[in-house]
């Protein structure tokens, strides 16, 4: 991993146990050794403590970064090329070819019975630039507001790679323009002829079971009955779904509609207002 930068900086992570891989079931295996042929493995670089600061919420974190190994290799293999090429300039093509995961592990969530856990899917516009047309901003501050307020914390996971429910930001943007021209969400991906949902919890999955081995009971924070029926096909217990509806304004309120639906659990009478 990262032999990029030096190969011994991630023999020293190895040693230091800040560096590790895990299979499809959540379990560690060699972070030296290649993975056999058909398996897929993640590696998980952590913790590393992240003073949050947010509105009203003042906090430290234990942060962890996840990217799959088949990822890693992409990123060799062209960090090899551009080092033969002499092409350190373009070292920058690198972070656009992983698509890595973070974990926020907040308290003592790694003891808790049944941690209360938000899977949240990356959402440029609404993340980071404050937009209104959906809730996700919302959403992340109000998730990390309740899992902070929890007696024994929980786990926030941030999936890279989840933008538009996984179709990516250009088409995402195209997709806006399809939906100011009349049609929702769901059916704007389908006009670009993509799913209307084509994201993959498995990555979620497997970071819960290296927390919380096998025998894995959590609380979901959040809408989604896809998130949960994905968590629970790879063997996550979710014992409670609980909602997650902030953020509605004039500006989304069709969009959130849309979504009522489709399955999420909204309920009616808070979009009445809008």
């Amino acid at each position: 991993m990262f032999t990029y930068i030096d190969p011994n900086v991630r023999e020293r992570l190895i040693a230091q146990g800040k560096l590790v891989r895990i299979n499809a079931r959540g379990e560690t295996v060699s972070a030296r050794a290649s993975p056999p042929a058909g398996e897929t493995t993640m590696s998980l670089l952590g913790p590393i403590p992240l003073p949050l600061r947010r509105r009203d919420l003042d906090l430290t974190v234990q942060w962890f970064a996840a990217v799959r190994h088949t990822e890693l290799q992409k990123v060799e293999e062209l960090a090899a090329e551009l080092r033969e090429q002499g092409a350190q300039r373009l070292f920058s093509v690198l972070a656009s070819s992983m698509a890595v995961n973070s974990v926020l592990l907040i308290g003592a969530a790694t003891e808790a019975e049944e941690p209360l856990v938000r899977i949240h899917s990356s959402c440029l516009t609404g993340d980071v630039f404050g937009s209104q047309r959906c809730e996700c901003g919302p959403q992340l501050e109000s998730a990390l507001q309740r899992i902070a307020q929890e007696p024994e914390g929980g786990l926030l996971i941030y999936m890279a790679g989840h933008e538009g429910r996984g179709i990516g930001l250009w088409a995402k943007a195209i997709t806006y323009l399809l939906q100011d021209a009349g049609e929702d969400t769901y059916q704007a991906n389908e006009s670009l002829g993509l799913p209307t949902d084509s994201r993959d919890f498995s990555d979620a999955g497997r970071i819960l079971r290296f927390f919380r081995g096998d025998d894995v009971r959590i609380r979901l924070l959040g809408n989604n009955p896809l998130k949960r029926a994905g968590l629970e096909a790879l063997g996550v217990e979710v014992v409670e779904q609980l909602p997650l509806v902030v953020g509605i304004n004039e500006h989304n309120a069709r969009y959130l509609g849309a979504k009522r639906a489709h399955g999420h659990r909204i309920p009616k009478d808070a979009l009445d207002g809008e």
